[in-house]
């Protein structure tokens, strides 16, 4: 099975290299400027060269405004002026609201003015034509040549509540955000920006700062990851993508994130064909295999959501709330079925409703005698119109164990504010003798009740499995920020590959110079040869044919097993041979290869790389034979990677209980393996500009302590860029 490959698009812009480092102090003036020009400012409310003009108003933007419309003297109270020329002083920001045709002019005059970002609204680029595209590129060349950074094209637009600046036509932005935001958005679709914000509106959050990217000529969404992970007001990054052209800068991005704690929540579209197909003709992105995706952010300390509930809810639940310290999560429930179902939900998660302890059992069912007091706790209904019971019970299972969550269902007894309120007050008091545990609440909640519960560090959903699936995932988060990976140290030395395709001698020769263990394979032209070979090795041995043009030798009976005379291996020596030459009769033959046959025993794996177009060379790990074509059955990693990554991909495949060693065989040697998992990724990443796929398949695991050895192996060389 090979590595998942970037699907089709819709001939995506070319890779970007990558960069040495994210400077996000150059995105300063379009997130902090202190003088904004808006150039085809209009006077007509609602349309897009007004909005931005209105917002500055609206959320009393301290910095200088210039409305640039020669028709105008005055644009929502600010002084207007004729063209770009006239501007009296120097700007920070252009924000250019005109077709597309004059965005390149009216760009580079803003420059001539001091701009050091701009906003380009306007569409008709690179999403549209061949045409469009070459206009971009030229975009990218100004803002390359005059050090503008440049927020687009087709992009709805930036705001920093805090500072007063909404550069964008989004309607969502009244009623006015409130500062204080704790949400940082980063989005490539401005209509998806502009819904979130929406949103959040809905649910009472503010932003941090939000940005959409656009077709990205510029800044993208790596940018805004790596600035917000330096921004002290965002406490979450959510992060909405189509796909990436540089890898390499966003998992810079990901991983600074990573160091300043912070959570990214990534809500990425295009998992499949289809999908990225529509992805790359909507913002002119490059999909990439989902796979790889995947991998990707999960390695760099990221989490991708499955839904727009999740994510979003997610985003709340940081900003609003705390993550678990722990796994361990305390249920208190009205209703016994449903802590069933919350006790389901935590323990699919991952999260350990602890059991109370029988005194403290006994304690709960001294005050009700018929409540399960078990966790989940059911204070049942009746307990609602004793709040003062309720509180004790609440209190007996807190004083028990050290809970990182705190998860409550109060169906619907609280669903009038008056009941509402009274039943808030007592999970008031929990969040104020527990201030560093998620605690969430959920059920029939009125929303001034709502908004009290969340003024006091209280999280409320309207299901209870969502309070508890939340916490799980957030736990889950936690773990990977706090699980940061040693240094991979550098990639191993390039390899002399071969432009031309290897055969099987010459792949496991390459990979065992770089550290993969091999069974030490010999080379015969004839074979009267071979038989030679194979007593100088010992027997018994396997013969195989050798060539680079058969790579499915098994398929045409290329391959003879547990020879144990010198006669035995010349006559299958000669019958390989002849199978071979009928079988693929325009196929290069290189002659025989001779290997120890392998004793019984062990686990076969597959190790493969490839060199994604977007991230780079990946190494995948999966079980041989028929699971890893049928089930998929893989993990995947962005090369190269250290011991301990090795060993959490081995760790989560779905079939890793068989090399723990199932109906009484021994355990297998995953130590070796890992290490053979360091080695190929070192290997990819040296040859990266040489290489287009790796297998290794099988690989055997022997049973622990007795290390590993890979039976096969196939490079493909990337065409002319290999060594001649």
């Amino acid at each position: 099975m090979s590595l998942p490959r970037a699907a089709a698009s819709a001939e995506p812009l070319p890779v970007r290299p990558a960069a040495p480092s994210i400077d996000t102090s150059s995105l300063k003036p379009l997130l902090e400027p202190r003088s904004v020009a808006i150039v085809g400012a209009s006077t007509v409310p609602g349309k897009i060269g007004a909005v931005p003009v209105a917002m500055l108003r609206e959320y009393a933007f301290p910095g200088t405004v210039y409305p640039v419309n020669p028709k105008a003297d005055d644009v929502f109270g600010y002084q207007a002026v004729p063209d770009i020329d006239a501007i009296p002083g120097s700007i920070d920001l252009a924000v250019v609201a005109i077709p597309a045709a004059g965005v390149l002019d009216a760009l580079a005059r803003c420059a001539d003015k001091g701009a050091r970002a701009a906003v380009v609204f306007s569409s008709g680029f690179a999403e549209v034509s061949e045409e469009g595209r070459a206009a971009q590129q030229a975009l990218a060349a100004l803002a390359r040549a005059r050090g503008l950074r440049i927020l687009g094209p087709n992009a709805l637009g930036v705001a920093n509540i805090d500072a007063g600046l909404v550069a964008s036509f989004c309607p969502f932005f009244k009623p006015r955000f409130a500062p204080g935001g704790a949400v940082g958005l980063v989005s490539q679709s401005g209509a998806f920006g502009g819904y979130v914000a929406n949103l959040a509106q809905d649910r009472g959050l503010s932003f941090s700062k939000w940005i959409t990217t656009g077709n990205e000529a510029d800044v993208e969404v790596a940018d805004g990851i790596a600035y917000l992970a330096q921004d002290a007001a965002t406490r979450v990054i959510l992060v909405y993508m189509e796909g990436a052209r540089n890898g390499a800068r966003l998992v810079q991005a990901l991983e600074m994130a990573r160091a300043a704690g912070k959570p990214v929540i990534v809500l990425k579209v295009g998992r499949t064909a289809v999908g990225a197909e529509a992805a790359a003709s909507h913002t002119a992105s490059l999909a990439g295999a989902d796979a790889v995706y995947d991998a990707v952010i999960a390695q760099c300390g990221a989490y991708r959501a499955s839904s727009i509930a999740e994510w979003f809810d997610l985003g709340y639940a940081y900003a609003v709330g705390r993550p678990p310290r722990n796994n361990a999560v305390a249920l208190v429930t009205v209703s016994g079925g449903v802590g069933v179902m919350m006790a389901d939900e935590a323990a699919s998660g991952g999260l350990d409703p602890v059991p109370l302890s029988a005194a403290a059992q006994a304690r709960i069912r001294q005050i009700v005698p018929f409540a399960g007091a078990r966790n989940p706790v059911d204070v049942t209904g009746q307990m609602l119109g004793d709040l003062a019971g309720f509180e004790k019970m609440v209190e007996v299972v807190l004083a028990e164990h050290d809970f990182g969550s705190i998860v409550g269902f109060n169906a619907g007894a609280g669903h009038r504010e008056e009941s509402g309120f009274r039943i808030q007050k007592v999970w008031e008091s929990v969040r104020a003798h527990h201030p560093d545990a998620y605690i969430a609440i959920s059920g029939a909640t009125p929303p001034a009740v709502q908004h009290a519960y969340e003024a006091a560090g209280c999280l409320v959903f309207t299901a209870p499995d969502t309070a508890v699936a939340t916490a799980a995932r957030m736990a889950r988060i936690t773990a990977r920020l706090a699980d940061a990976p040693a240094p991979a140290g550098p990639p191993g030395a390039p390899a002399d590959i071969p432009a031309r395709a290897l055969n099987e001698h010459q792949a496991l020769g390459l990979l065992e110079a770089a550290g993969l263990p091999g069974p030490g394979t010999r080379v015969a032209k004839t074979p009267e040869e071979a038989a030679r070979v194979a007593a100088a090795i010992g027997f018994p041995v396997v013969v195989k044919i050798l060539s680079p043009d058969i790579l499915h030798k098994s398929d045409i009976g290329g391959v003879a097993l547990n020879l144990a005379t010198a006669e035995a291996v010349q006559v299958a020596g000669a019958a390989v041979l002849e199978r071979a030459r009928a079988a693929a009769p325009e196929a290069r033959i290189d002659g025989l290869l001779v290997a120890p046959m392998m004793p019984k025993g062990g686990v076969e794996t597959i190790l493969g790389a490839t060199v994604d177009p977007v991230f780079g060379p990946m190494v995948m790990f999966g079980l041989g034979g028929v699971l890893v074509e049928v089930m998929g059955d893989v993990a995947l990693r962005r090369a190269p990677f250290d011991l301990k990554e090795a060993r959490a991909m081995i760790g989560e495949i779905r079939g890793a209980a068989l090399l723990d060693g199932v109906r009484g065989a021994p355990p297998a040697d995953k130590e070796a393996l890992a290490t053979a998992l360091v080695a190929l990724a070192r290997f990819a990443a040296a040859n990266a500009d040489r290489i287009e796929s790796i297998d290794v398949n099988p690989f055997l695991v022997f049973p622990e302590g007795r290390g590993a050895v890979a039976l096969d192996a196939v490079i493909v060389p990337a065409a002319g860029k290999a060594a001649p």
